[in-house]
């Protein structure tokens, strides 16, 4: 859902930019440096071998308040990869993320009393680790961070006496800091945003962290989440390295990037710096998300094809749409509802008279006997209503946000509402309670969680108006009718530095919730804001696993650091136009690097109506996301799938093949989930030593070897694609093969055609496909092994995850999962296949079968007399298996320095290999000397 009333053309905020940027110096202007730094007072080691200091102001000042005048400064080496640096208040202590929200270790408690003698004065010094070394100078104050092994500079604070920085500067409610950084650094992160330039961070455009309900058509603007890391990757001599920095900081802030510099500019809470030492862009996220917590594992049927839209007005809709897409044979595995199933908007209700409960019970019946699910949305905002039970019970436990003593007022969809404070253990008891009183009404399969940044359509403090109706119910809801004013006499609503909030400078309490209200234990909104979402996911996880001991499936709109243990997410308020389809392939990478690998856009825009040749470019790009959702504004024409023929048959193409990959996208939830490792990522991430590819924006990879090269431009029946060196195959016409020095290729790509290629080296799962994860979960599997082409030696691997996808656990040893290695080898013109299987029980008893192998790249001709499976020949024949090859079409032919090569894909057919049951396989071939 949105706010309209809260939207702006992107050329509006473009100019209003441009106006604040001339007014308050802006984000490209010369920095203005505020004070003189701190100085090194004290230093001692600590039992755990980190450093413990303290740090004196040197000058003190009142721009934007008054100085913290001795601050503690924590380091350690917490892993081999991980390096904290803690810096806060000596004396009283601080705002920081709850450790209960994102468990870490406790920084050493705050000394009653500080040596301030200087007798043995520190210049220079360093605490080493097993990849990073971390120094200081000790006056001014300034750290840096190095790599161990080549002693690359990662992270230094100090200007050097340079003018594009100043000194350290930490008072109560504005602290700054810096690091230096080389110009041909690629960076990414800095969330959520979305930018029109791509993944790559742009020098000077606005990075601003402050969870906001803003359409994330709004470029360049803080939106929905707060994700204050960045991932640095820089080739040095043709080497990559890569790293991430994490600020593990709530508070609203600005983080300024200037292409040699970038300053944090946040307006509370404490430095509390978190140093990820790669090298690779895996490694990375791999450090990042032990640390943060791994990716949730995600039920099977979740990566098959979602429908939704605010505004099915009633049930017979919702059961039409169900069957429109079964008759038009899309593929889909999830109907949602909006609010349209609620009693007059009110979280855990039904319309009685549009969705009546008999007749809905009936209907998830019939669905769910197909293996279909059913997901509804909650908003935060509890409607104050004296009749509702939800309510009522709510004031009975005491769960709300408050203000001057007394549940804090807003309003939202229902009219007027309280905000739930989940950071109060009785609000994540009740909240469970009130998840399980609905799921008892009606059995729904997971839940969606929007307008959790918190989106209020007021501001300020708010009444309830005498003698009218609020909302009036005609008209748009989202107006707002409660007698509210302005809150400015506090400096939690009116902070003296005022960061870029809703690229507008807006007040930080604008359209959410009052910054001077009060959370549990006396917690500030104006720290705890960008928490709400992240803390209402722990609540409602925890809810829906203590249901019925399920795998949870939970949608969340507003995120933080963290919050991928817990939800997937999609990008928000979209629009459809063919600049929005192209942002949101940076939005979803970029997720996957925040360790949020379950992402997707709203398929063909939320509004408004999109084109035709759009929606059918769009399903082709969707299909790829790892959340596949199509989902439109109540205001908007419909726009499922079927509603055009040409879309009908995008849709069959694109989801037909996603079907297919199924088990490879579970398989890379598997990873997410153990490493981690994005579903979809840049594809930096396999090729990193390709400069080339650092800033791509328009292709993505699905896991390491699988590229989705899409046409996302009015009119085009073709799209240039950039192919790193080796060979790719075309996943949809495997005789199609592109043997890349590192160059751009154009792609035929008719209305109905989206590029997909396979990278050599790769043993791909697929299965058949079908209409519903359930039942193309169960047909037999293909394996797709590739070779360079015309290789006379190689390798090939990939790997196979399966369990029973309804426990919450995704792991092997409970007897019910399977884990699978594949391998494959090309040498001396034989090739060799097998597998290596972990607790393969799970899977035999599923019964599920290998049919068919097909061998990419292969030069020669095929002896048919040559193939033995598990040591016994295969005679010709004598066994249902039947041996083909096709000769492969190259767009550039191969060169070996003798003559030109052709390719063959050879092709067994007719297997019957378990999967549980580890095989081993070889052919001979007739491979030209």
């Amino acid at each position: 859902m949105f706010s309209p009333t809260y939207l702006l053309s992107s050329s509006t905020l473009y100019v209003l930019l441009f106006l604040l940027s001339c007014f308050y110096g802006g984000f490209s202007s010369a920095p203005t440096k505020i004070g003189k730094g701190y100085r090194l007072i004290s230093a001692e080691e600590t039992p755990e071998g980190g450093f413990l200091c303290h740090l004196q102001v040197k000058q003190k000042n009142n721009i934007y308040g008054p100085d913290i005048p001795l601050l503690q400064l924590y380091v350690k080496h917490e892993t081999g990869d991980r390096l904290r640096v803690h810096i806060t208040d000596a004396e009283k202590q601080r705002w920081e993320v709850p450790y209960n929200l994102l468990p870490r270790e406790q920084p050493p408690a705050l000394k009653q009393t500080i040596g301030r003698s200087r007798k043995n004065p520190l210049t220079v010094s360093e605490l080493a680790g097993s990849e990073l070394i971390f120094s200081f100078i000790a006056d001014p104050f300034s750290f840096a961070v190095k790599r161990k092994s080549n002693g690359q500079t990662l992270f230094n604070s100090s200007s050097g006496g340079s003018d594009s920085f100043g000194e350290m500067v930490f008072k109560d409610q504005y602290l700054e800091i810096s690091t230096q950084l080389p110009k041909d650094a690629s960076l990414y992160g800095l969330g959520e945003n979305t930018q029109p330039h791509g993944i790559k961070l742009y020098p000077n455009d606005p990075y601003t962290l402050y969870t906001t309900d803003v359409s994330a058509i709004n470029l360049n603007t803080d939106l929905y989440g707060s994700h204050p890391v960045y991932m640095d990757l820089r080739n040095v001599g043709g080497q990559p390295f890569a790293h991430a920095v994490l600020l593990l900081n709530s508070n609203g802030m600005d983080v300024f990037y200037r292409g040699n510099s970038l300053t944090y500019k946040i307006i509370g809470g404490v430095f509390d710096f978190y140093f990820f030492s790669g090298p690779t862009p895996l490694g990375v996220v791999d450090q990042y998300t032990s640390f943060i917590g791994r990716p949730a594992p995600m039920p099977y049927w979740s990566l098959g094809f979602h429908q939704c839209r605010w505004g099915y007005h009633n049930l017979s809709v919702v059961e039409d749409v169900v069957e429109s897409y079964k008759k038009a044979q899309i593929p889909l595995d999830v109907i949602w509802n909006d609010d349209d199933h609620m009693d007059g908007h009110k979280d855990f209700t039904l319309n009685p008279v549009n969705y009546p409960r008999p007749k809905l019970l009936a209907f998830l019946d019939k669905i769910h006997s197909r293996g279909m699910k059913y997901i509804v949305i909650i908003d935060p905002g509890i409607g104050v209503n004296s009749s509702y039970g939800v309510y009522q019970r709510g004031i009975a436990n005491d769960v709300f946000i408050k203000y001057d003593g007394e549940p804090y007022l807003a309003q939202v969809w229902p009219g007027a509402v309280n905000f739930p404070d989940f950071l109060n253990p009785k609000t994540v008891a009740w909240w469970g309670d009130e998840i399980r009183r609905f799921h008892e009404l009606v059995p729904v399969d997971g839940l969606w969680i929007d307008m959790n940044e918190a989106s209020n359509f007021c501001s300020g403090k708010c009444t309830i108006p005498k003698g009218k109706q609020c909302p009036s119910g005609t008209g748009p809801g989202w107006i707002c009718c409660l007698d509210c004013k302005n809150i400015t006499k506090t400096r939690w609503d009116d902070p003296p530095y005022k960061i870029n909030a809703s690229g507008l400078q807006v007040p930080i309490g604008f359209k959410t919730i009052a910054t001077s209200a009060v959370h549990y234990n006396g917690v500030l909104e104006y720290d705890a804001h960008s928490l709400y979402g992240f803390s209402q996911a722990i609540a409602t996880h925890k809810a829906l696993q203590g249901l019925e001991g399920k795998r949870p499936f939970i949608l969340s709109r507003s995120t933080y650091v963290g919050s991928g243990k817990y939800a997937a997410h999609w990008t928000g308020d979209n629009k459809g136009t063919w600049e929005d389809l192209k942002y949101s392939i940076t939005t979803v990478l970029n997720f996957g690097m925040f360790g949020v690998p379950m992402v997707g856009a709203d398929i063909c825009g939320f509004y408004p109506a999109p084109t035709e040749e759009l929606c059918n470019r769009w399903i082709e790009v969707g299909a790829f996301y790892p959340f596949s959702r199509d989902h439109a504004n109540y205001y908007s024409p419909r726009q499922e799938l079927y509603q055009w023929k040409t879309v009908t048959k995008s849709a069959q193409n694109a989801l037909g093949m996603r079907y297919k990959l199924l088990p490879y996208l579970y398989t890379l939830n598997y990873l997410a989930h153990t490493s981690g490792a994005p579903i979809a990522r840049p594809l930096f991430f396999s090729f990193p030593a390709y400069k080339e590819c650092y800033g791509l924006s328009t292709q993505f990879l699905l896991g390491s070897s699988l590229m989705v090269s899409p046409v996302l431009e009015k009119g085009k029946t073709s799209v240039k694609a950039l192919f790193p060196p080796g060979s790719w195959y075309s996943l949809f016409d495997m005789t199609q093969t592109i043997v890349s020095k590192g160059q751009y290729f154009t792609l035929d790509a008719p209305l109905h055609v989206v590029n997909v290629h396979l990278y050599q080296n790769t043993i791909l799962p697929m299965q058949q496909g079908g209409m519903i994860s359930k039942e193309a979960r169960m047909t037999p599997f293909t394996l797709i092994v590739t070779f360079p082409a015309g290789a006379r030696e190689a390798q090939a691997k990939g790997n196979l995850y399966l369990d029973n996808d309804e426990l919450p656990e995704m792991k092997l040893g409970n007897g019910y999962s399977t884990h699978v290695d594949l391998y494959a080898t090309l040498k001396q013109g034989s090739v060799k296949i097998w597998s290596e299987v972990q607790e393969g029980k799970f899977a035999l008893d599923k019964g599920w079968k290998i049919e068919k192998i097909t061998v990419l790249g292969l030069s020669g001709s095929v002896d048919t007399s040559g193939l033995e499976i598990n040591g016994s020949p295969v005679a010709n024949g004598a066994s249902n298996i039947e041996l083909t090859s096709v000769e492969q079409m190259h767009l550039q032919d191969v060169e070996d320095g003798v003559g030109k090569k052709k390719s063959l894909i050879v092709s067994l057919s007719g297997l019957n290999l378990y999967v549980g049951k580890k095989f081993d396989m070889s052919m001979k071939m007739g491979v030209q000397g």
